[in-house]
């Protein structure tokens, strides 16, 4: 789907597509009433806004279709697909995999929630690193990290929609 694509959309295709980046209903059902956008920036960063101002509860339901860090995604398909692209280039080995799989246990044990980063254009080295430091977070501090990554995840893969890679052979 390119952006006429997203703003000729019947309501139904476009929330299904919507709640694949992020499962807040508010969210989708506002940047569906914003249509037509003038361009992908002014989508990405309407977005982008409104993510912000997500509540713990929104934030929270839309972590729930979020597998671990280095997990397969068992959500549906687009939202698999997502999550499987993202995490690419994580948990290559065994060691990193063993060491994300304790993080995560540790992480869970204290928040309550699935580890989240945006895990695209990071290596496996910074999400540890990250994932360390963030155990040391309090509750207050985790919550808002948990939501601006959330919001960085959502945009990244709305812009996927809008922009999706060209086809093999294809120049852009």
């Amino acid at each position: 789907m390119d952006l006429e694509g997203f703003n000729r959309a019947a309501d139904y295709d476009l929330a299904q597509a919507l709640a694949a980046c992020a499962d807040v209903p508010r969210w989708v059902a506002a940047l569906s009433a914003g249509r037509p956008y003038a361009s992908v920036a002014v989508l990405l960063a309407r977005a982008d806004a409104l993510a912000r101002g997500w509540s713990d509860a929104e934030v929270d339901r839309a972590l729930a279709r979020h597998p671990r860090i280095g997990e397969r995604a068992a959500g549906g398909e687009a939202e698999a697909a997502a999550s499987a692209r993202e995490q690419s280039g994580v948990a290559g080995d065994e060691r990193t995999r063993a060491r994300l799989r304790a993080g995560n246990e540790a992480y869970e044990a204290r928040f309550d929630r699935v580890f989240l980063i945006r895990a695209a254009g990071r290596s496996e080295g910074e999400i540890l690193a990250a994932l360390d430091a963030r155990l040391a977070n309090d509750p207050e501090t985790e919550r808002g990290v948990v939501a601006s990554e959330l919001r960085e995840i959502a945009v990244l893969r709305l812009e996927r929609l809008v922009m999706p890679p060209p086809t093999e052979g294809a120049q852009r």
